[in-house]
């Protein structure tokens, strides 16, 4: 698309309604603010959900409380003449358990605790785009239902994403958008692409047992410290020669610990770390393959292994026509020149299980400042975001309501 007519297209985006009115836009900023003050891990987001609660009711609306006592749903327009299934807008509202580096006004009260993976964002763009709608669909303007998805625990594997489901989130869905932070993209853009955008995640845990004693007998014993070493470099070797290369199996380990005195051989060693694949056919196929893997190894060096593997998240696999909503969406309210391709991720997010059930996509939400070089990654305690890119989301996602019909 040229310029012109990007510029078109603005302006087209400009007439189309739901714009966030610029006394709402600092609103949310504020609400954004309060929630990274006060970051809540998976499944105790009290305060997160009664801040969600309260603003929804103020609006007239209705949310639900989720079951597990966490999280909650918000049906808009169901009560008006839009008919057929509701499209849902979810949000994540956990934080995680690092802490806050930032000197920004509005870092985390909480000590060990951080908004930095941007679900602060996520909630408020969620929260945002829900109170338009509703205003839209007060005046007759909605031409479909939207439930709204506040769901707790997208940290915690497998993810509260199955919970909401139990919960009966999706009952009524026809399809579902999401939206995921990305420091690598321009605050103002987002990336997008159809199939797989994320990947397969799974959690590892493998404890290694033998006789332990003096360092000067290694001979005697089973010598832990170099078993453990050799699990921790040979086992992802191994995988990389028994798994097809281009399924993106990545074994990458987190945590090893084993002994307490130098002189002493210990009999117990614990390593823990992730699993990512690609390919969704291999990542069925990754527990079998990792339990062989780690057994080979640990049997080479006399420890006997004790495997733990936690299954967690498919990958998120972006469904063409609701792809094709979020591209449309964008380009009527910012051009084409907002949308930008993306790559499959390695890392992890349990908006998957939702697309086992109903069609939709996520799109990565530019959050860094135009002209930044860099923006520091997620999951460090120095995650910060440009908040332009809340009105971005907003604007995008009642876009999207408003042209799926």
């Amino acid at each position: 698309m040229s310029p012109d007519a990007d510029a078109v297209a603005t302006s087209a985006g400009d007439l189309l309604p739901g714009a966030l009115p610029e006394e709402l836009r600092a609103e949310l900023i504020a609400f954004r603010r309060d929630l990274h003050m006060h970051p809540e891990l998976g499944n105790q987001e009290f305060r997160t959900t009664e801040a969600i609660k309260a603003r929804l009711e103020r609006a007239g609306l209705t949310p639900r409380v989720l079951d597990t006592g966490t999280g909650l749903v918000c049906d808009i327009g169901t009560h008006s003449a839009a008919a057929g299934p509701l499209l849902a807008l979810r949000a994540d509202i956990d934080a995680l358990p690092i802490p806050d580096t930032k000197t920004a006004p509005y870092r985390s009260t909480i000590p060990g605790r951080a908004h930095a993976c941007g679900h602060d964002v996520h909630t408020t763009v969620v929260l945002g785009a829900g109170l338009v709608l509703a205003e839209l669909a007060r005046a007759g303007m909605l031409p479909r239902p939207v439930r709204l998805i506040f769901q707790p625990a997208e940290e915690v594997l497998p993810g509260g994403a199955a919970d909401a489901i139990e919960c009966d989130a999706l009952d009524g869905v026809g399809r579902i958008l999401a939206v995921h932070c990305d420091p690598r993209v321009d605050a103002g853009k987002i990336g997008l692409r159809t199939g797989a955008i994320t990947s397969a995640c799974d959690r590892l845990e493998v404890e290694l047992d033998g006789p332990g004693g003096h360092t000067a007998r290694p001979h005697l014993t089973t010598d832990m410290v170099t078993a453990a070493a050799r699990v921790a470099l040979d086992v992802p070797a191994l995988l990389s020669r028994r798994v097809d290369a281009r399924a993106g199996l990545s074994l990458t380990w987190g945590r090893l610990e084993s002994g307490h005195a130098c002189n002493v051989i210990p009999q117990h060693a614990e390593l823990s770390g992730t699993v990512r694949c690609l390919d969704i056919a291999a990542w069925r196929d990754a527990p079998d393959l990792v339990h062989a893997a780690i057994d080979e190894i640990a049997t080479l060096h006399g420890a006997k292994s004790q495997i733990n593997y936690v299954r967690g998240v498919p990958p998120v696999v972006n469904e063409a026509g609701s792809a094709q909503l979020l591209q449309d969406a964008m380009t009527a309210r910012r051009g084409a020149h907002s949308v930008e391709g993306t790559e499959q991720s390695l890392g992890g997010e349990d908006f998957s299980w939702y697309l086992e059930h109903v069609p939709g996509a996520m799109a990565r939400l530019g959050v860094r400042p135009p002209g930044e070089p860099s923006r520091h990654d997620l999951h460090r305690g120095d995650f910060d975001v440009d908040e332009q890119a809340i009105k971005v989301g907003v604007e995008m996602f009642t876009a999207a309501a408003l042209i799926d019909c």
